[in-house]
């Protein structure tokens, strides 16, 4: 008797597993944190698992999940706060401007390791990526909790008007009304280029390529031929960012000049962009410290966003990274 409960308790576990990558996905999306999104999904099945005798199989599992997943997130949205990037609260700083003191984590958009909100099945990344972009992400911010689920089950997740009603006890009327509302605050907010990386494309490997080369050699000369015009760069938890190639390099050969001689580390990506992890040179010869997650938006062969994420002692560890870097000894 035991063994066999014991057998049926780790299928259903199994059958939830099967699902976490989406719904941690979709709890992003919803709450613009991969911390909170990975809490979200893991009260989900803490709660699907007390009540699983009485889902007795109505609705498809996955729907099922995906309902006490979006009730999880509503509960963490109660309240007026709600995640940006630094330049969706201000206009852009001067390269000169002294550093701002950090604002606390939960306001800001936080990016998420590609691993952790994509299934291995190429198609449906790509299909899905763009709705993880960072700007995509931000822009969901603006819409009120119920109308940012319904956003994303209807037109990420292809869920019907009648499916969506069920997960968020409404009516089809409503939901529509509610997707309409959403869709036109959407279209205020959402910036209308996108990331377009792709990975088989010869010219973006080169730009990837070049930007490694001349932010490792911190040559601001080849790096500013890399920047779209309207290049922001921006470094969250700091209140703070600069717009265009000749205040980025500015920035960079002063106030940001301690990175100078920093070493790029690849990552499978984050938010569907190009990422790595960036470490600082220390006092140590050979020894690099942790500096940012470090993600790049692409606009065709220009880069039109920097993105470092400084929250190293949290995000290092979220994306498998050391937090400590040191070159191999030289042979004699």
């Amino acid at each position: 008797m035991t063994d066999s409960s014991s057998t049926v308790n780790d299928d259903v576990l199994k059958s939830f597993e099967g699902h976490r990558r989406e719904l941690c996905a979709y709890a992003y999306r919803m709450l613009g944190s991969s911390f909170e999104a990975e809490d979200a999904v893991q009260e989900a099945f803490t709660r699907a698992w007390k009540s699983y005798d009485s889902f007795e199989g109505r609705a498809s599992l996955r729907s099922w999940l995906y309902k006490i997943t979006t009730n999880v997130c509503l509960d963490m949205l109660d309240g007026p706060q709600r995640r940006a990037r630094p330049m969706d609260l201000n206009g852009p700083s001067r390269p000169d401007s002294p550093l701002p003191a950090p604002q606390p984590d939960y306001v800001w958009i936080e990016p998420i390791p590609n691993g952790l909100a994509f299934g291995a099945d190429p198609a449906e990344h790509a299909s899905t990526k763009d709705t993880l972009r960072l700007a995509f992400v931000a822009a969901c911010q603006h819409l009120p909790a119920t109308q940012r689920a319904i956003l994303i089950m209807r037109e990420v997740l292809r869920f019907s008007a009648n499916e969506t009603a069920e997960a968020l006890t409404m009516s089809p009327a409503s939901v529509n009304s509610a997707l309409q509302r959403a869709r036109a605050t959407m279209s205020k907010v959402q910036p209308t280029v996108t990331d377009d990386y792709n990975e088989t494309d010869e010219n973006q490997r080169k730009l990837i390529n070049d930007f490694v080369s001349a932010f490792e050699a911190y040559d601001m000369d080849t790096l500013t031929t890399l920047l779209k015009a309207d290049v922001a760069l921006s470094m969250p938890p700091l209140e703070l960012w600069i717009s265009g190639p000749d205040n980025v390099a500015a920035f960079m050969l002063g106030t940001g000049s301690a990175c100078a001689g920093s070493k790029l580390i690849r990552l499978e990506g984050a938010n569907g962009h190009v990422a790595f992890g960036h470490y600082k040179p220390t006092e140590e010869p050979g020894v690099y410290s942790p500096w940012s997650i470090t993600v790049l938006e692409l606009a065709g062969e220009t880069i039109a966003g920097l993105n470092f994420f400084l929250d190293t002692e949290k995000l290092f560890p979220l994306f498998d990274l050391p937090m400590e870097l040191r070159e191999p000894a030289t042979q004699p």
